[in-house]
């Protein structure tokens, strides 16, 4: 499920809605990675859309292979841009993109293994 407009959520349904766990999400709180925009009175972590939007990108950096610190320094660099950061920027820009044709040249090559065992699986009927 896609984050949406104002609502804020406790973290069960952030970890439903972006797929992760609640320990993971805990995880990324200590560390400083994503604090909860709030907490109930009784203490509960509150989070914010703009939280579950934050979670579905570093999903997806670590899905690009990114450590949590270099994704903490993208995370910085996006919400604190700088001219004097601009090299570091391009540098992680072209890594990402590094890592995204290296998936992508995966992603062909599965599914050229999977047409061939479609093709076998029909000439064997």
């Amino acid at each position: 499920m896609a984050c949406t407009a104002e609502h804020t959520m406790h973290i069960g349904e952030l970890a439903d809605r972006t797929g992760l766990s609640l320990r993971t999400i805990r995880h990324y709180g200590e560390i400083g990675l994503l604090p909860a925009s709030t907490r109930t009175e009784g203490g509960f972590r509150v989070y914010s859309e703009s939280d579950c939007t934050k979670v579905l990108g570093i999903k997806c950096l670590k899905f690009l292979g990114f450590d949590l610190e270099t994704i903490a320094e993208m995370l910085d660099v996006t919400q604190n841009p700088d001219a004097a950061r601009l090299p570091r920027i391009q540098t992680l820009v072209a890594e990402a993109r590094i890592s995204l044709n290296t998936l992508e040249q995966q992603l062909t090559e599965a599914h050229s293994f999977i047409a061939a065992l479609e093709r076998k699986s029909a000439s064997n009927e």
